[in-house]
C-alpha cells in the first residue's frame, strides 16, 4: 500500500445566517420543480420541500424528526437558509442532543444520527460496481466551537450495499470522516480505512489534523474512489476562503470493495456517539452542520 498524506486544516459551520441580504434569490417552488442534473443535489431555498428534493435527485434520508419529544411535535431536520458567504442557498443539518435519537430503534440507545445517503433505490450511475470510478464532490461547514468526545462523531462515510440475502460484508464503513476529542482534550479531523472483515485490519488512520483549524469557516470535498479489492482512494479537502488544500490522501492497491456487496455509496451528515445510557451528553450540545452542493458522479470503466 502506497500512501501520500498532506494535512492542514478542515470544515466549519455556523447556524442560521440572521439577515436576509436583498440580493438572496427567490427559493424554489415547491411543486416538484425541474430534474436536478444527474447525480447533483444542490439547495434551491424551499425548507418544505427538501426531503422531495432529496429522493428526487436520487438521494435518501435518515432523520429522527419523530424521535421522543419530536414525535409530539415533529421537526424537520434537514432544512435550507441562505448562506451569505457563498452566496447560495445551503442544507442545514440539525441535532438536538437531549431529544435525537438513531431512526427511533429502540435498542439503540447510545447515539443518534441525521444523514443523506445514495442506496439500493438510487440510479445505477450513483452506485459504485467493481471496477467503477466514482467521484463525490460536495462543501460543508462545521459550527464554531463543536462540541466532540473521544467517541465517534462521523461526518462521512462510505460504505457497501448489502445484497438481497443480507449476507455482504457491510458492517464496517470503508472509509471515515470523523471528529473526536483525543485524550490531551485536543479536537482531532480524522480520515479513517477499514479493511474487510476476513482483513482484521481495524481502524487504519490515513489522515488527522486539528479540528480547531477546521471550525467556522467552508471547505470542498472532491473524494475519488476505484472500486475493487485491489482499488484506490483519493481525497483532496480545499478551504474556500483562501484555497489552502487541507487534507491530501492518495492510496493504492486499497480493497475498496466488500465481499458479496451490491455496491458502494456515500453518506453524509452527523451521526454521533452520546455514550451508554446517555453519559456524555452532558458534553455535547445541539449543532447545525451546513452542507452544499452535493455531487456523485460514475467515471466509465
Amino acid at each position: 500500500m502506497k500512501r501520500l498524506i498532506f494535512m492542514g486544516f478542515l470544515l466549519l459551520g455556523s447556524a442560521c445566517s440572521a439577515g436576509v441580504p436583498e440580493d438572496e434569490p427567490a427559493p424554489g417552488a415547491p411543486d416538484g420543480g425541474s430534474e436536478p442534473a444527474a447525480g447533483m443535489l444542490v439547495a434551491d431555498g424551499d425548507t418544505p420541500g427538501t426531503y422531495a428534493l432529496i429522493r428526487r435527485s436520487g438521494y435518501n434520508y435518515e432523520t429522527p424528526d419523530i424521535s421522543n419529544a419530536h414525535a409530539r411535535e415533529p421537526f424537520q431536520h434537514i432544512r435550507q437558509s441562505y448562506d451569505e458567504e457563498l452566496g447560495a442557498y445551503v442544507f442545514d443539518f440539525y441535532i438536538h442532543i437531549d431529544i435525537d435519537d438513531d431512526r427511533g430503534l429502540p435498542n439503540i440507545t447510545d447515539r443518534q444520527r441525521n444523514e443523506i445517503k445514495t442506496d439500493a433505490k438510487s440510479p445505477a450511475s450513483m452506485v459504485g460496481q467493481q471496477g467503477d470510478e466514482m467521484i463525490f464532490r460536495w462543501k460543508f461547514r462545521l459550527p464554531e466551537e463543536m462540541k466532540t468526545t473521544e467517541k465517534f462523531c462521523h461526518l462521512h462515510q462510505i460504505k457497501g450495499i448489502d445484497n438481497a440475502e443480507g449476507t455482504a460484508d457491510v458492517g464496517n464503513p470503508l472509509i471515515t470522516f470523523t471528529a473526536r476529542t483525543l485524550s490531551n482534550g485536543k479536537q482531532q479531523f480524522q480520515v479513517i480505512f477499514v479493511g474487510p472483515s476476513s482483513a482484521s485490519t481495524g481502524n487504519v488512520y490515513l489522515a488527522r489534523a486539528d479540528l480547531a483549524e477546521f471550525l467556522g469557516r467552508w471547505v470542498e470535498v472532491e473524494e475519488r474512489v476505484v472500486c475493487g479489492m485491489q482499488g484506490s482512494y483519493r481525497v483532496s479537502v480545499k478551504r474556500l476562503d483562501d484555497g489552502r488544500e487541507l487534507v491530501s490522501v492518495s492510496e493504492t492497491g486499497l480493497a475498496m470493495w466488500r465481499e458479496g456487496a451490491a455496491g458502494i455509496r456515500p453518506k453524509w451528515g452527523i451521526y454521533r456517539s452520546f455514550g451508554a445510557g446517555g453519559s456524555l451528553k452532558a458534553r455535547l450540545r445541539d449543532e447545525v452542520l451546513r452542507f452544499a452542493d452535493f455531487s456523485v458522479e460514475k467515471v466509465s470503466k
